[in-house]
């Protein structure tokens, strides 16, 4: 009783601490904040200063002077400055929360396959200082698969596949629990910087990543989709050092990206090489599920469904899946128990 009284005071929080950005669930409300996971910092000497936080600090980035710097403290799914990360984190919790809670919140943090004890505690002692009464970790690939409304608890094979901005998590559950995960570091943000690699060898033109994830909303597809599309896009001349306009057509976006995705591809095959063979036949029966922003990439499902040989459905909600599971769980602590980081 004194623990529901402890939950309705602290508003208890599940949060999807992304690459690219970072999703706070709020129990009884829902996902309330989805902010890029990017923190604006003024240095001066041996100080600094938080400037800005999240879709602001995302606006900065490639475009401050030499003292003002955009960073991302969240790189492939791990904390890579502790610091800047608990900024994000505590930010993020206030402007879910609207104001301090009167108790401490609980806390479901997602986290990738693979994460060590050391990076583990390091993301707990953050989410501490960043508010947290009490937390707890998942398996990124495991909320992903609760928030796509899988049958976890089924005696079935349920297989996710969840595209984030560092990592791709893939993870295969039966009755509520882990049998087989992995994780790729072959994702969004590597799609943007083998297209970055690529207009400069072609071109002989340097852009920047953001305007390589604005030809990937604008144009980016696999799978032999062409339909002649085009973007033109502003970089800098490796030659003379003067910007100018290059035409990127929509055959070259994809001939970039082919080498991360088969990366992905061969991800998932040695998932299921490890799969006992009674779920392996119900992946090829019922498929696997894509996850994260990077499946909203055109053509995807169906040309991983063509390179596996497996049924691939889009989830309804894919940028938004590992936030709402890791929510599901804020009321299922013997799920989470069974779904937690090994």
């Amino acid at each position: 009783m004194f623990d529901r009284a402890l939950e309705r005071l602290s508003g208890d929080i599940a949060i999807d601490l992304g690459t690219s950005s970072t999703l706070v669930y709020v129990q009884g409300r829902g996902i309330t904040v989805e902010e890029p996971s990017v923190v604006a910092v003024e240095r001066s000497g041996t100080s600094s200063r938080v400037v800005a936080v999240g879709a602001d600090a995302k606006r900065m980035v490639g475009r401050t002077p030499e003292h003002i710097q955009a960073v991302r403290p969240i790189r492939e799914g791990i904390i890579a400055d502790f610091e800047l990360a608990e900024v994000l984190l505590r930010t993020c919790v206030e402007r879910a929360l609207g104001s301090r809670p009167l108790v401490k919140p609980r806390m479901i943090v997602c986290v990738p396959v693979g994460t060590t004890e050391v990076e583990r505690r390091a993301i707990q002692e953050s989410a501490r200082a960043a508010g947290g009464r009490e937390v707890s970790l998942v398996g990124k690939s495991a909320a992903a698969a609760l928030g796509a409304e899988l049958p976890i608890h089924e005696a079935t094979a349920s297989m996710v596949v969840d595209i984030g901005g560092g990592t791709t998590e893939i993870g295969l559950i039966s009755m509520g629990g882990i049998v087989v995960n992995a994780s790729v570091r072959a994702a969004g943000d590597h799609l943007d910087r083998a297209l970055v690699a690529a207009i400069q060898q072609q071109h002989n033109t340097l852009i920047g990543e953001r305007t390589a994830e604005e030809i990937k909303l604008r144009v980016g597809a696999i799978g032999g989709i062409d339909d002649g599309s085009q973007v033109r896009v502003k970089g800098r001349d490796l030659g003379t050092g003067i910007p100018r306009d290059v035409v990127i057509s929509g055959h070259e976006v994809q001939a970039a990206y082919t080498p991360v995705l088969e990366e992905v591809v061969e991800g998932i095959r040695r998932a299921l090489s490890r799969t006992p063979p009674e779920l392996a036949a119900d992946v090829l029966d019922h498929g696997l599920v894509l996850c994260g922003g990077g499946a909203l990439l055109r053509g995807l499902p169906a040309w991983l469904s063509e390179r596996t040989g497996l049924p691939v459905i889009l989830a309804e909600d894919p940028r938004r899946c590992a936030a709402l599971g890791a929510g599901a769980l804020l009321q299922d602590p013997e799920t989470l128990v069974r779904v937690a980081p090994a």
